[in-house]
């Protein structure tokens, strides 16, 4: 597993295999957001397992990452953040899709699009944000988010949430490998 920590709370990185879980709990991290269509999610081996949410998608020009997939693990991982626990994002070689999915964090959390994509390459050395398909969902999650009544939920940047959380597992999310979400943590519904 290669990762680059990106903030405090955000990790992107390479797909994590069963003995990576270790290092994972080690840093903190309570949610991994595997975006890779191609590859199920590792099993953590161990009890309570870290959070799992497999968001599958492509990393090709033809098949675009799904925006709910973005707003999904963005919310998922804002509630992780807001609730002191941190969070892994991963693709394959983390170099588009889990870059994707830290950029629409960063923008969930209060950053432009410009400002997230410069601090994951500043941070992630490997990250092309600016691969044409990768930037335009990233731009188009960013355009939606902003204008969605999510970004003006009463969630704040880094403090504790106002509004109202559902325990239901948010639409277009395709699956949760495990449920063990870390203690006061639900998913939030959109």
């Amino acid at each position: 597993m290669n990762y680059s920590q990106i903030t405090d709370f955000l990790f992107i990185g390479t797909t994590p295999g069963c003995e990576d879980y270790d290092v994972l709990r080690h840093l903190g991290v309570a949610l991994v957001i595997n975006m890779r269509a191609e590859r199920r999610p590792y099993p953590d081996p161990n009890i309570p397992p870290i959070a799992v949410i497999w968001l599958p998608s492509f990393d090709m020009p033809l098949i675009p990452i799904p925006l709910r997939f973005l707003m999904n693990g963005m919310l998922a991982a804002r509630t992780t953040i807001e609730n002191g626990g941190k969070v892994y994002a991963h693709c394959a070689k983390g170099v588009h899709r889990g870059v994707a999915m830290g950029a629409a964090i960063l923008i969930g959390l209060g950053l432009s699009t410009e400002e997230s994509l410069e601090l994951i390459k500043r941070r992630r050395q490997v990250a092309d944000p600016d691969a044409w398909y990768i930037r335009r969902r990233i731009e188009r999650f960013a355009d939606n988010f902003l204008g969605s009544s999510i970004s003006q939920s009463g969630i704040s940047s880094f403090g504790a949430s106002q509004a109202t959380r559902g325990e239901a597992l948010p639409p277009g999310t395709s699956s949760i490998v495990n449920d063990a979400l870390p203690p006061g943590i639900s998913l939030p519904q959109i």
